[in-house]
């Protein structure tokens, strides 16, 4: 049927063709000779685009006024737009919200952003995290591999570039594609939290060096974005505070508009990850549970462990549970299901002498309400959990209701905590979220040749800067 229909239209297009060059390349009148066509109802020939598909139905606008305001609509790319793999509410948060400027979604034509969508390039995706690396293509679901993060990656002592070389060779090389080929697209993490001149310049540093080593390595276009960010955008938000639980600490990081607020200030509890996988080994040796290795005990962790409600009712409950280890068989838990996580809100059980995350959240916010970053105190209250450690069912729940507790009224009220919205790999969607957008290239990304001149502005600024004496010792 579609074949047929795109023979009609072929013929339809040659005579409206010839018919327009002879008119100053106008569109044709409305309603032109097209015979059986001119009487086929509005609901009839969209259905018929719809079968012809994007290519052909953009085509049917040039022949003729009536047809181009039917193929326009937004209704029939919606459509289109919504038989992609993207999802269609992440469309629209990434072609409204981040845009650089607001469009309301009633505005929005989408058989614009159908066709610019289309000439955006698949990307790498690169979200290096504290203690997993995950990368993959753009145009895929998920993230197709991990491995070790680049801050981890090989010897620490050696060079930072030699390391980011290293580690993004072996990138590519896991992947199997040039060089050249393709965008990046990495996430940059939390490492200098504070606002100090030296944090700063220590965040400029890391950024410059990623720039640095993949341009070298001939890599078109780069796009460095906050891992905390990404890991907004993935839950459909543009500000807010990250709570991610990475594999050593946690940050808590207030966002503003797409901004880490460094001014604001970042809160890091020491633990993470690694210290509930250690503790809840600990609670396992006690019972005398034999296992191989910590990577045993984090999948247990993984299969079994939650956060309680309600600690001390929880207590009294049975709680037993199985799950199976692959090689190693059957594991069973009980109060250790729980008390692995509690630690995450009384960090003495575990022997830490640190903050409880519901008071380092509530702490984050009190700062926010102190920087009056917005007429709008309501941008903070919403909480995003990221991390694989922020996986375990209940946190979201336990956080909401410690918060509630700790916190004024004027405060609490309207707090939202939203669970990883995509799992442990939020940051990674995020970054899928941002490269396929329309303005992707133009608005998000740093080619080469524009790296160059930016590094060439700040070494003529820096020479400017420099006192006289300094040429004169020449």
């Amino acid at each position: 049927m579609a074949v047929v229909l795109r023979k009609v239209l072929g013929s339809v297009l040659h005579r409206s063709g010839s018919s327009s060059s002879r008119h100053n390349s106008e569109l044709p009148e409305d309603h032109p000779p097209l015979g059986d066509l001119n009487v086929i109802p509005n609901d009839v020939f969209v259905q018929i685009l719809l079968l012809l598909g994007p290519r052909d139905a953009a085509r049917t606008s040039s022949v003729c006024k009536s047809w181009r305001a039917l193929v326009s609509g937004n209704a029939i790319w919606v459509y289109f737009i919504m038989n992609e793999k993207e999802p269609w509410d992440a469309l629209v948060f990434a072609e409204t919200h981040l845009q650089l400027c607001f469009v309301p979604p009633s505005q929005l034509s989408f058989m614009n952003i159908y066709s610019k969508r289309a000439m955006v390039p698949g990307s790498i995706i690169i979200d290096g995290g504290s203690g997993y690396c995950k990368y993959g293509w753009s145009k895929s679901c998920s993230p197709s591999g991990r491995c070790a993060t680049f801050l981890e990656f090989g010897n620490l002592e050696s060079p930072m570039h030699a390391r980011f070389h290293y580690f993004f060779t072996t990138i590519f090389s896991r992947m199997q594609v040039k060089t050249s080929s393709q965008p990046v697209v990495v996430s940059l993490p939390i490492c200098y939290v504070d606002d100090t001149e030296s944090a700063r310049a220590s965040r400029k540093q890391l950024k410059e060096a990623i720039y640095s080593v993949l341009f070298e390595m001939n890599v078109p276009a780069v796009c460095a974005i906050d891992q905390a960010v990404l890991a907004l955008f993935a839950a459909r938000r543009t500000s807010g505070i990250v709570v991610n639980i990475g594999f050593h600490v946690t940050s808590v990081v207030p966002i503003f508009e797409g901004i880490v607020r460094h001014d604001i200030g970042i809160e890091i509890v020491g633990q993470g990850a690694l210290k509930l996988t250690a503790f809840l080994r600990e609670l396992m040796q006690q019972r005398n549970i034999n296992f191989e290795s910590l990577y045993t005990v984090r999948t247990i962790k993984e299969k079994l462990c939650y956060v309680a409600a309600d600690y001390e009712a929880e207590l009294q409950k049975d709680t037993e549970a199985s799950c199976e280890v692959v090689g190693e068989g059957w594991f069973t838990l009980s109060k250790e299901r729980f008390k692995t996580g509690e630690i995450l809100f009384q960090p003495l059980i575990g022997g830490l002498r640190t903050l409880g995350l519901h008071r380092a959240v509530a702490l984050c916010m009190d700062h926010c309400v102190a920087a009056e970053a917005t007429p709008d105190n309501r941008w903070f209250k919403t909480v995003v959990l990221a991390g694989g450690t922020s996986c375990l069912p209940g946190l979201s729940e336990r956080l909401e209701k410690e918060l509630c507790k700790i916190l004024p009224a004027s405060m609490s009220n309207g707090i939202e905590v939203i669970p990883p919205p995509c799992g442990a790999d939020s940051a990674w969607h995020g970054a899928k979220i941002v490269s396929s957008m329309s303005t992707f290239m133009d608005s998000w990304c740093i080619t080469k040749k524009q790296y160059r001149q930016m590094m060439r502005r700040n070494m003529i600024c820096t020479v400017e800067q420099m006192p006289l004496d300094f040429f004169m010792m020449f």
